[in-house]
């Protein structure tokens, strides 16, 4: 394999197209819209920047491993600043839980609920450290792409009750009813129900725990800007604003892709970054297996979406820590609404982003950036015009800001904006408007998610939140390792 062609710079996209660069494979990267990113995309409007996607960033050591490749340093690059806490989560009855891995605190905190729960947590903590330690560290950066691969990760899926909840195991060890959310909904931010995503994904707390968690200095979107730096300093190129049309196929053989300008590259393999459904459905409209394998994505259950409101205000706030979680009244109810019912609920649950705490720079001077994200069924459970609902919602979720944190908000704001799932639809040919592609539940996990490796046409290549290990920047960036595996092994 002498070269590949990657289609979509998201995080996956440009974890994989660094390791085969730095391999010596000659990569080309061709991206659909103006600026790289992909679900990290950026906006800068009235003088605030607005980072589009994943906020959260843990595990940096993934993300230096991809400069390490070379010999190189990530803070040549990128700068990351430490948060603290992680995460500070509210109640509407006024109860705050600052979440962090500061252990007496976070155990004052524990001890604020209950006491009780606090050797409760401890014993969680050590369930946590099992399932990092198989889920994570062993199998999150390997392909599953035979049922025999699943077959041997079976013992430890099975001492680790990989059939139930997340908040099941969680309330098997705690038993306030804070508590239990507090360290539950971490799986909503890779697109799982904390009722039903299996309870593997209670690695995610032992993850925060070892790894802490970390912010790009200028967004996001800086440290996918010091991606792109360290590909193209390798020799990788970068076609933006072009999407693919289609992936060129010769038998059972992909040979390039062609985008939708008319230009087109041949190449020894291709790996798609795309969502899922459109890789196969859209860009594989000649290939049959393909669209056998896109009938049965069809029948699977796909992650909800999500309704961000970005806005700019006046004033700065640093009584808001960079991250808040507003839980609302409910929690089991509400994800039933979103997740199963495809009910637009009267309450929320809102994740507040606020990075000007940490870097002033992102907005004007005397001003802050925010955005606040709500979960909301996907469009195939609620297929309403979001261009009638949107500004509605908009005001009703900037009047729980207002309620619960800065009372004058709607006197206060510069500008705003609101994305919705169809804009995820329009923008990202996410299918349904799923915000995290697949939902993670145990039999859409490993072997039964999408193979990092197409089972038909050899040279053809996934990456990203539809693949083995899943969403997250860990997730996706593991993604990337796994598949950079297969495709040099198989080169070699």
């Amino acid at each position: 394999m002498k070269s590949a062609v990657v289609i979509g710079a998201g995080f996956g996209g440009l974890a994989l197209a660094i390791r085969l660069q730095s391999a010596g494979v000659q990569t080309t990267i061709v991206e659909a819209r103006d600026k790289p990113g992909g679900r990290a995309y950026v906006w800068e409007k009235d003088g605030f920047v607005f980072d589009a996607g994943p906020t959260v960033i843990t595990d940096p050591p993934c993300l230096r491993e991809l400069w390490a490749l070379s010999g190189r340093s990530m803070d040549d690059d990128v700068t990351l600043a430490p948060v603290m806490p992680f995460y500070r989560l509210n109640w509407p009855d006024g109860t705050n839980f600052d979440y962090s891995n500061d252990e007496p605190q976070l155990t004052a905190e524990i001890a604020k609920l209950d006491p009780v729960d606090v050797d409760g947590y401890r014993r969680f903590l050590e369930y946590s450290t099992g399932v990092y330690t198989e889920g994570y560290e062993k199998l999150g950066h390997v392909a599953f792409l035979d049922f025999a691969s699943m077959i041997k990760a079976a013992p430890s899926l099975m001492k680790y009750q990989a059939w139930r909840s997340v908040y099941s195991i969680v309330s098997s060890y705690v038993k306030h009813p804070k508590l239990r959310e507090a360290l539950s909904f971490h799986t909503l931010l890779v697109g799982g129900n904390p009722m039903k995503t299996s309870s593997i994904y209670a690695l995610i707390h032992k993850l925060e725990k070892d790894g802490g968690v970390w912010f790009a200095m200028g967004g996001t979107n800086k440290l996918i800007a010091g991606m792109v730096t360290h590909f193209e300093r390798l020799g990788g190129l970068l076609r933006l604003g072009d999407p693919v049309a289609s992936i060129d196929t010769l038998g059972d053989r992909a040979t390039g892709v062609t985008t939708r300008s008319g230009w087109s590259v041949a190449a020894d393999a291709v790996a798609s970054n795309a969502d899922i459904m459109h890789s196969y459905r859209d860009l594989l409209k000649g290939s049959r297996s393909a669209q056998r394998t896109r009938a049965r994505l069809e029948r699977k259950s796909y992650s909800p979406s999500l309704f961000v409101v970005h806005f700019g205000v006046r004033g700065t706030w640093p009584g808001i820590p960079h991250h808040m979680i507003l839980f609302g009244p409910r929690y089991k109810g509400l994800l039933d609404d979103i997740y199963q019912h495809g009910v637009l609920a009267e309450d929320f649950s809102l994740y507040l982003h606020h990075p000007t705490v940490t870097d002033p720079s992102m907005a004007p001077e005397g001003h802050s950036t925010f955005y606040v994200l709500a979960p909301v069924p996907h469009q195939g459970k609620l297929p309403v015009d979001w261009s009638e609902i949107g500004p509605i919602l908009e005001k009703r979720i900037l009047d729980e800001i207002g309620r619960r944190l800065i009372p004058d908000i709607h006197d206060r704001i510069v500008t705003k904006f609101h994305y919705a799932p169809s804009d995820f639809t329009a923008d990202l040919n996410a299918h349904l408007g799923s915000a995290f592609s697949l939902e993670p539940t145990l039999l859409q996990s490993a072997y039964f998610r999408v193979h990092n490796r197409d089972d038909h046409i050899p040279n053809l290549y996934f990456v990203g939140a539809g693949t083995h290990p899943g969403a997250g920047i860990p997730g996706v960036v593991g993604s990337a390792k796994a598949t950079a595996r297969i495709m040099l092994e198989e080169a070699r």
